[in-house]
């Protein structure tokens, strides 16, 4: 056979696509849909490295704050930058306070101009939000007059919240933290690091899970109207093509269909990408201009949807003998046979055994390795699906006659109901395998903090500018704050300059001081040495009476300090050691505010902590907007009992992400399939209405005909999820744990996606079931 005769079949295929009347047009129409939407799905992905990289390099185009390296001097090019970012109800506000030194000072990227001091700019969401209903505590926390707009060049994502307002005298804070003095926003990038393996496996692993359900369904959607097609084809052979001939035929009308379908998915994928610039999803947005699919993949999608399209036919057709007189397929099909069917998961299995233990400490994971056997398990899945579909409903044969419709038309064609599920079977199963990971691992990934929640549930850094004592009574006196403690903390050396010994010392009266130490007596002006605390050996060497201590020494190559000369009293008292509310123990010297010489009062930092009545509504908020009055720079923030990896954090948003678009994919693929199969059957329908049947019988029977399947799929999904879940916990070195919750939601939201796409095929379902059915027959 040569190409051209190939490529004359195929041009055949595709006239007879798009010239065979309305019926054709529909097919070919439901094809292109849903071939469309597995491809705007891959076009989404593909863009996602770009979208990624363009937040990064935003990012890096407005960084202010750094660490480790030198202020730049006081010129007419530099600004003081003060950081003053809050947080609204769980969302970070990324907030800035801008003073110009010069004419030639740097403006950040968003921005025409400084906005003068009561002033600010503000990005679109931010103002969004601001000017709703439930955003009047943040309001009062962020009072300036909004002069101007951030536009998308200062922003990182379209929905992110950030303003810029005017800064006056910031140099008052000296060298302080949260506050710098930049001649350029244009910061350098970090060094890229290695990711640890078993994170890489987790990216790997999201990759091939929300990717195959897409390939599975554009499997699926370029063979609707199968059934309808071979019994054309059969015409064909009457009027003389052989049996290869119409094969290639066949395969011409499903590349026409995917070559609508890759249109119809590039239409789509601009309409998401607009779209996808007024949404948040789990805290990540994006602008439109970020998602451009990189071309080389772009070009892959291009080329393999088509193939893919034409090698599907072909392989289905394989077992359908197309007769002058009509199609073997609407005979009872021959069985299926099992043994391939395992080789697959069998394969995959072999895959990813050899992977086993490779944990964090043993090593790298093979990529390809790990990628080949998750996909040739979920595969198996696919080719498990029929062989098991046919098999149960073989033995199904009593009960109601909705039932046995059901039943007799999942006998003759299981593979079709089997395809329609095929999709939603490996997300579950990917999905269950995923969150037994994700399970797994996250405690590697999870630290405790130690903070102490039963006393206190904030803490806040003061600015020196600001006097300790009124602070704290600022917020002891805010609504649903039940205790203030204030704390202020320095360090003492044993000289001047470069002391060889030093260690920290911690100011408070008597009752905050008990709170992090055990005080023999306390009275205002003692002073305490701590003994026996961890990592300080110090403290009991340098509390000698009568030797000289210098608060606030100096070091090289830094600015010279206060350098507060004290001796050490006849008097001090030893105390033990005691753990703060952030679970730190605390050791060197403690004061009572009156021990303390006055001159080394500023050279301190204050803290103060909170402890909150959480059931007065927005307390946390109250306490913000409290903190805001006390001066711009104060620092909350809310206790936690542990924190976790941000790599890990962003893999699994990454995850959530891409399953919702899979999820809706799934959904909206599921709603057209089922719709092809009702209009396949749109005369059987009428027929059967017309004879008498009851609509509400074969409702039922549509119903049983979904439900079957997906329950079978859903069983079948969660035995392969639970076996990769497992395997991939051995890769990982970790104790396999099945989280039967977390089963249990998967297949209910999978469970969920099927009745929400049986009710929304019932009104054409009644709609098909009119008599005008008949018209033609």
């Amino acid at each position: 056979m040569n190409a051209r005769q190939w490529s004359k079949d195929l041009a055949m295929g595709a006239k007879f696509a798009f010239t065979g009347g309305r019926e054709g047009w529909v097919r070919v129409l439901l094809t292109g849909v849903g071939v469309g939407l597995g491809v705007a799905l891959l076009l989404l992905t593909t863009a996602i490295p770009s979208a990624m990289q363009a937040r990064s390099d935003r990012e890096t185009a407005r960084t202010d704050m750094t660490f480790g390296v030198d202020e730049a001097p006081k010129a007419d090019n530099t600004v003081l930058v003060a950081d003053v970012g809050t947080e609204f109800r769980g969302r970070d506000v990324r907030g800035r306070q801008l003073e110009p030194e010069g004419l030639r000072a740097p403006l950040p990227p968003g921005l025409k101009k400084f906005p003068a001091p009561g002033e600010m700019a503000v990005s679109p969401a931010l103002k969004e939000l601001l000017e709703s209903k439930d955003a009047k505590l943040l309001r009062e926390r962020l009072p300036d007059r909004i002069t101007g707009t951030i536009s998308e060049a200062g922003l990182i994502g379209s929905a992110e919240l950030a303003f810029y307002s005017g800064g006056e005298n910031l140099a008052r804070y000296g060298d302080g933290p949260g506050i710098t003095r930049i001649n350029t926003f244009q910061g350098e990038k970090a060094p890229s690091e290695e990711m640890d393996p078993v994170l890489l496996l987790l990216v790997l692993t999201v990759f091939v899970v929300l990717l195959m359900p897409v390939g599975v369904f554009i499997a699926a959607a370029v063979r609707f109207g199968g059934e309808r097609r071979d019994r054309r084809l059969a015409a064909l052979r009457l009027v003389g093509a052989d049996g290869r001939m119409t094969r290639r035929i066949a395969a011409g009308e499903a590349l026409s269909g995917a070559v609508l379908g890759l249109l119809f998915g590039t239409g789509f994928f601009l309409i998401a990408r607009q779209i996808a610039g007024s949404v948040e999803v789990f805290g990540f947005s994006v602008f439109p201009s970020y998602l451009n699919p990189t071309p080389v993949l772009a070009l892959l999608i291009a080329v393999a949807v088509p193939a893919a399209a034409v090698a599907v036919t072909l392989l289905a057709l394989r077992g359908v003998v197309i007769e002058p007189l009509g199609v073997v397929r609407t005979a009872r099909p021959a069985r299926r046979r099992l043994w391939w069917r395992l080789l697959l998961p069998l394969g995959g299995i072999g895959l990813l055994v050899p992977m086993i233990g490779k944990g964090t400490e043993n090593g790298n994971f093979n990529e390809y390795m790990v990628v080949g056997g998750v996909i040739l398990l979920l595969v198996g899945i696919t080719a498990l699906l029929p062989w098991v579909v046919e098999a149960v409903v073989a033995r199904l044969n009593s009960g109601s006659v909705s039932w046995q419709l059901a039943v007799r038309r999942l006998q003759l064609s299981s593979g079709t109901a089997a395809r329609m599920v095929n999709g939603i079977a490996v997300a579950v199963a990917g999905a269950i395998a995923l969150q037994m990971l994700f399970a797994g691992v996250q405690s590697s990934y999870t630290e405790s903090t130690g903070n102490d929640l039963s006393r206190a549930q904030m803490q806040m850094s003061v600015p020196r500018t600001a006097p300790l004592a009124e602070a704290r009574q600022s917020l002891a006196d805010t609504r649903g704050v039940r205790q203030a403690m204030a704390l202020s903390d320095g360090w003492l050396g044993s000289g001047r300059k470069d002391p060889e010994t030093s260690t920290p010392l911690t100011v408070g009266d008597c009752a905050s001081l008990r709170e992090v130490a055990k005080l023999p007596s306390c009275r205002e002006g003692d002073v305490f040495a701590v003994h026996g605390a961890d990592y300080d050996t110090d403290t009991p060497k340098l509390a000698t009476p009568g030797g000289k201590l210098y608060i606030d020494p100096s070091y090289s190559g830094e600015e010279k300090s206060k350098e507060v000369a004290w001796t050490v009293p006849r008097g001090i008292m030893k105390a033990a050691p005691g753990n703060d509310p952030k679970g730190w123990e605390r050791g060197g010297f403690l004061f009572t505010p009156s021990a303390l010489p006055a001159a080394a009062a500023s050279t301190l930092d204050g803290q103060i902590y909170l402890q909150l009545d959480m059931t007065v509504p927005d307390v946390q908020e109250l306490v913000r907007n409290a903190a805001s009055k006390i001066d711009p720079l104060t620092d909350p923030w809310t206790y936690a009992a542990s924190e976790r990896s941000d790599t890990f954090d962003s893999i699994r948003t990454g995850l959530f992400v891409g399953a919702a678009c899979v999820l809706a994919l799934i959904g909206a693929s599921l709603l057209v399939s089922q719709l092809e199969q009702l209009r396949e059957r749109k005369k059987l329908l009428s027929v059967l209405v017309a004879f008498g049947t009851r609509r509400r019988t074969l409702s039922l029977s549509v119903l049983w005909q979904t439900a079957i399947p997906v329950a079978l799929g859903l069983l079948l999904a969660s035995v392969v999820g639970l076996t990769l879940g497992a395997v991939l916990l051995k890769m990982t070195a970790t104790k396999v744990t099945v989280d039967w919750l977390s089963v249990l939601a998967m297949t209910g939201i999978g469970s969920a996606v099927v009745l929400v796409v049986t009710a929304l095929s019932v009104p054409p379902l009644l709609r098909l079931m009119r008599p005008d059915g008949l018209r033609t027959e």
